[in-house]
């Protein structure tokens, strides 16, 4: 044999065995099966513990991830998941999705007025509170085509001619008297006209407008603008100054030329709502034409001295299209068409609900809803996809129910609630009542959907009245 150890051991190992002896051979046998044993037992005490360690982990990740399957619910209603406010690590109401405390937000001021936003933001920054940035948020998130804003003008006050890029506006004056311009294509023709309390102002997207105070109290218009991204304006002053001076000279063509231009100084504060402090010397005679109807309804609608819809419970009021024109006056048709013409605009109301009385349950097939309280108190509730949840309103606060979302309005003060309510349809809004569903359904599908027996259906009664705004 080549391996020498081996040899060596063969040529010291005895033939045959001698009696009293220890017979070496035997002994290192044992050893040698004693040193594989024990090698044995330690790989099968590490087997033992590896296998007891990771049976410990997998009865841990088990433990923490398993839920019993009757706890499980359907994603339709499972707690919807809200913000959190990254300061307090608390959540945010789901409410807010819904609920903007405008009076709250923050006030805009200016030499003339002032401005506040219920809107989306793209700085997160720019939100005050966690709860308005879940409102802002959810408004971008379902596409709403919304944002909402108080312009407060005071008295010989102006909004400085403006428009907007990515949006139409409609606005609804609460309080005052006002004086309105718009710019068509070309600047050949200027709209002019007069609103009071009660009435609708309309600017499609592009569309150059003003708008002047002529009466001794503040004027306050409650605005919508059909956009759910930040709302891009341009006003007409921060226009002129950005143009180089040469380029203007050249443009106007005044007298005295470039060094006309360079008289014109840039406030340091922002003229968007502007009241200069020396305007009686500015101003000597100034003229608030009326433009004809024809020119006029286009921009315009006397809402509060349209029909009235009466139900038992309270009164809606409409500036919107209406197919046909059905029921309109000529002017009222030449706003109807106005509507249906531009892109993305809006449905106007007024819903006034008396004292206990209920906008009953509803949703709309082809529109968002938003709202601003103008009077009153009352109590929303909403049933979504994502959840169900219901609040308190107030004078001042800001509402929003996503298209197909099923929501109803209550009335809990002494005095009547008023809102002013703007919807994204430029078509005819089309709404389905909680009492009309139930009643278009078959009583015996009901029968078996409810577990109640088919003539038990016969106790909900079918009005002749329609009941959309009902009282007890």
């Amino acid at each position: 044999m080549e391996n020498s150890a081996f040899e060596m051991h063969e040529n010291v190992l005895p033939s045959t065995p001698s009696s009293g002896k220890v017979n070496i051979s035997t002994g290192l046998e044992k050893k040698s099966q004693w040193s594989l044993m024990r090698i044995f037992l330690v790989c099968l005490l590490a087997c033992i513990i590896t296998t007891l360690i990771g049976v410990l982990i997998l009865s841990l990740v088990y433990a923490s991830t398993y839920r019993p399957y009757a706890n499980i619910k359907p994603e339709a209603h499972r707690t919807p998941e809200t913000p959190t406010d990254p300061k307090s690590e608390n959540p945010v109401d789901f409410k807010f999705q819904f609920l903007n405390r405008l009076h709250k937000s923050k006030v805009f001021e200016f030499p003339g007025g002032a401005i506040q936003w219920a809107r989306y933001r793209n700085n997160l920054k720019d939100y005050l509170s966690v709860e308005e940035e879940a409102f802002g948020t959810s408004l971008n998130r379902q596409r709403s085509h919304m944002t909402f804003g108080t312009l407060r003008i005071k008295s010989n006050g102006l909004r400085a001619p403006h428009w907007h890029f990515n949006a139409n506006e409609h606005g609804y004056l609460a309080q005052g008297t006002a004086w309105i311009g718009v710019v068509d294509d070309g600047g050949s023709v200027v709209t002019t006209y007069n609103v009071t309390a009660g009435q609708v102002i309309f600017f499609p997207k592009n569309i150059l407008h003003w708008i002047k105070n002529v009466g001794t109290e503040d004027c306050l218009f409650l605005l919508f603008f059909t956009t759910h991204e930040e709302l891009q304006t341009l006003d007409v002053d921060d226009v002129f100054f950005s143009t180089p001076e040469d380029i203007a000279a050249r443009s106007l063509k005044p007298q005295g030329g470039v060094n006309f231009i360079r008289t014109f100084q840039k406030q340091e504060e922002d003229q968007a709502v502007n009241l200069p402090p020396n305007l009686a010397e500015l101003v000597t005679k100034a003229s608030y034409l009326q433009s004809p109807d024809s020119l006029v309804w286009r921009y315009f609608y006397d809402l509060k001295g349209s029909k009235e819809f009466r139900f038992p419970g309270g009164i809606i009021q409409w500036a919107r299209y209406r197919k046909n024109g059905d029921g309109l006056n000529v002017n009222e048709k030449i706003f109807s068409e106005s509507l249906n013409q531009h892109e993305n605009s809006l449905t106007l109301g007024t819903l006034r609900i008396y004292t206990n009385g209920l906008r009953q349950p509803h949703f709309h097939f082809n529109a968002n809803e938003m709202g601003y309280v103008i009077s009153g108190c009352g109590k929303v509730g909403i049933i979504s996809t994502q959840g169900t949840t219901d609040f308190n309103i107030g004078i001042g606060d800001v509402v929003f129910f996503p298209i197909g979302t099923q929501h109803y309005i209550k009335s809990t003060c002494d005095e009547d609630l008023l809102f002013i309510l703007a919807f994204t349809t430029g078509n005819q809004l089309q709404t389905l009542d909680l009492d009309d569903y139930i009643h278009a359904t078959a009583d015996h599908i009901l029968a078996q959907l409810f577990f109640k027996k088919q003539s038990e259906f016969k106790k909900i009664p079918k009005f002749t009245e329609d009941q959309a705004i009902n009282l007890p």
